[in-house]
C-alpha cells in the first residue's frame, strides 16, 4: 500500500498480512481523491473513514492536510496498525482512530462532518442502512458528502440522496448528499 499525494506521497506502508483488509487499489484511490481535491479544501474538511481497515484512505487525508480525521473499525489488529502508523507519520493528533462496529458508532455519533466515506466488506454492505443513518442523524455538514464504496455490479442509484457513481474496474464509489 501507499500514498498516493501530499506529504507523504510514494510513502510505502507495510501492512501485515494477517488482517482481514481488501484495501483499496491506487487506481480506485486515486480516482476518488482527483474528484474530492476539486471539491474540498483539506486544510478545512473533518473526515469520518469507517470500516477503515489498513487506514489508506484515513492516511490519504492526513497526507494532504486533513487535521480531522476519525477513523473506525471493529477488528483491533486494524486498529492497533492504523494507530502505529500514524504515529510514525507524526500525524499531530489529526487522526484518531476508534474500535468500534460501525452501524453502532453512527447511532451514537455526537457531530457531523465534511466527508464521511465507508469501505465496508463488499459481501456484507450495509448500504441501505449506512445512509439511512447518515442523513437521519445528520451526520454530513452543509456541503458534505457520504462516499460508499462498493462492488462496481451493485447498483445503489435507488437509495435514497444518491448522486453519482464512478466506477474503476470492480470497484465503484457511489455519493450521497443532502
Amino acid at each position: 500500500m501507499r500514498i498516493i499525494s501530499g506529504k507523504f506521497r510514494g510513502k510505502q506502508l507495510i501492512v501485515p498480512k494477517q488482517l482481514p483488509v481488501r484495501p483499496t487499489t491506487d487506481f480506485a484511490k486515486t480516482g476518488l481523491f482527483n474528484i474530492i481535491n476539486n471539491t474540498y479544501n483539506f486544510n478545512k474538511i473533518s473526515c469520518l473513514d469507517l470500516y477503515a481497515g489498513t487506514g489508506s484512505l484515513s492516511f490519504e487525508f492526513l497526507s494532504r492536510g486533513c487535521g480531522d480525521i476519525t477513523s473506525i473499525d471493529m477488528n483491533g489488529g486494524c486498529c492497533k496498525y492504523i494507530k502505529t502508523t500514524a504515529v510514525l507519520l507524526n500525524n499531530n493528533n489529526a487522526l484518531s482512530v476508534i474500535q468500534a462496529d460501525v452501524i453502532k458508532f453512527l447511532s451514537t455519533a455526537l457531530k457531523p462532518y465534511d466527508i464521511i466515506i465507508a469501505d465496508p466488506p463488499y459481501a456484507e454492505t450495509p448500504a441501505e442502512e449506512l445512509t439511512k443513518i447518515v442523513f437521519e442523524r445528520n451526520l454530513l455538514k452543509p456541503g458534505g458528502v457520504f462516499i460508499l464504496e462498493h462492488a462496481s455490479g451493485n447498483d445503489l442509484s435507488n437509495l435514497a440522496h444518491y448522486n453519482d457513481t464512478r466506477k474503476y474496474g470492480h470497484v465503484s464509489f457511489s455519493f450521497f448528499r443532502e
